[in-house]
């Protein structure tokens, strides 16, 4: 007979080996059998070992890499004990509720922001150099266009056109070197002009000139006015920048030309 769900359940919840379909997803690791329902050796082989639910839980948590438990599976010889974490409070994990660190460590006074350093740990490394013209942000998972310079001095609608233009192998998208150095077999369209949180996030607030972290695999970054692609709701005939020289936001006349940083990917 097969275990009712509530007994796989109360399994999972004591740090016992799990296939987690739903969770696994989350991890983005390449260890044997993720993504498939397939088990990816005999029980009492090494090959068999997955995550651990805690193991899970502390990816999510602190949002770093799990590690894969090592030899093959055995079956728990005793209930699971009561610090183990349920679905629940994993699935409380993976909905973004907290907001990431702000970069800033210096301390001021008791109780800043340097002093505290509240938020979600940054990953390690911050940013992923693909090799094809292009970064990933590893706290956001967006891809920007590693070539920071590459669009200047737009007008706010230009910038949502030329944005949305870039492709791999443009050779009219209106940037200073073409198609932007891309390698990445993306399609017209793929790009486009980041909303105000999605540029704001790579503010490093511990870093000025730019406020980008340091040690950043971008190019031609230029401590300018950037657009975005949200509208300023109480005049729509302006829209919000961020200043990359100190991270500073505020909104601009759209008649008025500031830098264009295109990315991709996100939610």
């Amino acid at each position: 007979m097969s275990p009712s769900p509530e007994s796989t359940a109360r399994r999972v919840g004591g740090r016992t080996v799990a296939l987690l379909s739903a969770v696994l997803p989350l991890l983005g690791a390449g260890a044997a059998g993720a993504g498939s329902l397939d088990a990816p050796a005999a029980p009492d082989a090494a090959g068999s070992a997955m995550y651990t639910l805690e193991d899970v839980y502390n990816r999510l948590d602190a949002n770093t890499q799990a590690t894969r438990r090592s030899g093959a599976f055995v079956e728990p010889a005793a209930g699971p004990a009561p610090t183990g974490h349920t679905l629940n409070e994993v699935y409380a994990k993976a909905i973004p509720t907290q907001v990431p660190k702000t970069g800033q460590t210096a301390f001021y006074e008791t109780g800043d922001d340097g002093d505290l350093e509240k938020g979600v740990a940054w990953p390690s490394p911050r940013f992923t150099d693909n090799s094809d013209g292009t970064v990933t942000d590893n706290l956001t998972g967006l891809i920007w266009l590693q070539d920071a310079n590459c669009f200047r001095s737009r007008l706010w609608s230009d910038a949502l056109t030329r944005a949305n233009a870039l492709y791999d192998g443009c050779t009219d998208c209106g940037g200073t070197d073409g198609d932007c150095g891309l390698g990445d077999s993306s399609a017209a369209g793929d790009w486009r002009l980041p909303n105000i949180k999605e540029l704001q996030s790579l503010v490093d607030f511990g870093q000025y000139d730019p406020a980008l972290p340091s040690g950043h695999p971008f190019s031609g970054v230029l401590s300018s006015y950037n657009w975005s692609s949200t509208s300023y709701a109480d005049y729509t005939s302006r829209a919000w920048y961020l200043n990359l020289y100190s991270g500073y936001v505020n909104f601009g006349d759209k008649s008025l030309a500031y830098d264009v940083w295109p990315v991709r990917g996100g939610q």
